[in-house]
């Protein structure tokens, strides 16, 4: 059974909708995964190498991600190179459409790739993770829970 960690720091709670959402796209897959839903603050970084795959979400502060997400970045250096062709994601929430969603999730898998991770974009939709403007939609509900399916399906594939 593969295990994926999905994390998030929410101030508003749409971050924290996004990452259920998510994981409920995970668990409604046909993979056997195990999901850990946590709270970035709740999550001990020595805890990383033990899972296949992790998704980090953040709202997006000045184009960036929240500090509290960045300090956990920071911090997971300390596992620099026990990640190496784990799955990694990422997801953002902003006020506007143009507030820097993107860069935001860049931000995110710019560390992830650092750290030798595989990184599951898509075609359509939302490239480089799900992204919510103000509250989520139908279309970004669906958006989440693809890309729940989306990254559980890769992290079986390299698990095979």
């Amino acid at each position: 059974m593969s295990k994926v960690l999905v994390s998030y720091y929410s101030q508003s709670g749409t971050t924290e909708k996004m990452a259920e959402l998510i994981v409920e796209g995970m668990e409604n897959s046909d993979r056997d995964v195990d999901v850990d839903l946590k709270e970035i603050e709740n999550v001990d970084v020595d805890s990383l190498p033990e899972y296949d795959g992790i998704v980090l979400g953040s709202p997006t502060y000045y184009g960036q991600p929240a500090s509290e997400v960045k300090e956990f970045i920071d911090e997971s250096i300390a596992h620099h190179g026990d990640l190496e062709g784990m799955v990694g994601g990422a997801f953002s929430s902003s006020a506007n459409p143009a507030g820097g969603n993107e860069t935001t999730i860049m931000s995110i898998l710019e560390a992830l790739l650092i750290h030798g991770m595989v990184i599951q974009g898509t075609s359509e939709g939302d490239h480089y993770g799900p992204v919510v403007i103000n509250e989520a939609g139908n279309r970004e509900r669906k958006q989440c829970k693809k890309y729940g399916r989306d990254v559980v399906d890769l992290v079986a594939r390299l698990n095979k």
